[in-house]
């Protein structure tokens, strides 16, 4: 995990509702941009480690109109040890990135460019992204000349079976920093929500500009 992640401490009852704001103010902020329409997106922050407690949004929220109440609290397993409601039912692709990549935050959008994009290489197996100027705001890149490479997954209703796929597919990218399930959207993440946030801005831009160009 990263080194970030490891100094969290366990998640106190005056630092969730901070938390929870944090995570409405992001949903507010991607429906203006189109990104999360009507129920579509979900919004993960780590507030501590050991326990793991993940603080989510919860099932069927309107993203654009998300209130500190419907932010939840799930445990390593994804059960809810706070709140009421049920968590998103992609809780589990959340835990799976955060094992896999130690993220502090992990943030899924349901936009138009990449949702094509998706589907347009999905046979290739990824989408390759390089010579672009923003690149350089994915952390660790330090120049344009930089080659993302987005793996490309099969959407599936079957989360324990997805997650799997999530895993192995970011093993086999190690340097990632995103995955797009096809036909449905982007999984990005970041040490903390603020860097996730940032990739989940360079990315939708980047995305747009192939979209756009092709």
């Amino acid at each position: 995990m990263t080194a970030g992640l490891e100094t969290k401490t366990q998640l106190s009852d005056e630092n969730f509702p901070a938390l929870a704001r944090q995570l409405c103010n992001v949903g507010v902020d991607f429906y203006r941009r189109g990104w999360v329409l009507g129920t579509s997106g979900n919004f993960s922050a780590v507030g501590s480690c050991e326990p793991l407690r993940l603080a989510i949004t919860s099932s069927g929220a309107d993203k654009g109109a998300l209130t500190p109440d419907q932010i939840l609290l799930v445990d390593s397993q994804g059960a809810v040890v706070s709140g009421g409601g049920k968590p998103s039912d992609e809780t589990k692709l959340h835990l799976a990135v955060i094992r896999e990549r130690g993220a502090g935050a992990v943030l899924h959008t349901h936009s138009v460019w990449s949702t094509l994009l998706s589907e347009a290489h999905a046979a290739d197996g990824r989408l390759t992204i390089k010579g672009f100027e923003m690149l350089k705001g994915l952390a660790g890149v330090k120049t344009h000349e930089h080659d993302e490479l987005v793996p490309i997954i099969e959407n599936s209703q079957d989360m324990d079976a997805l997650a799997g796929v999530l895993e192995k597919a970011l093993r086999s990218y190690p340097e990632c920093h995103a995955v797009l399930l096809r036909r449905h959207g982007l999984y990005t993440w970041g040490r903390d929500l603020t860097e996730a946030k940032r990739h989940v801005e360079i990315l939708e831009f980047l995305l747009e500009v192939i979209g756009r160009t092709r």
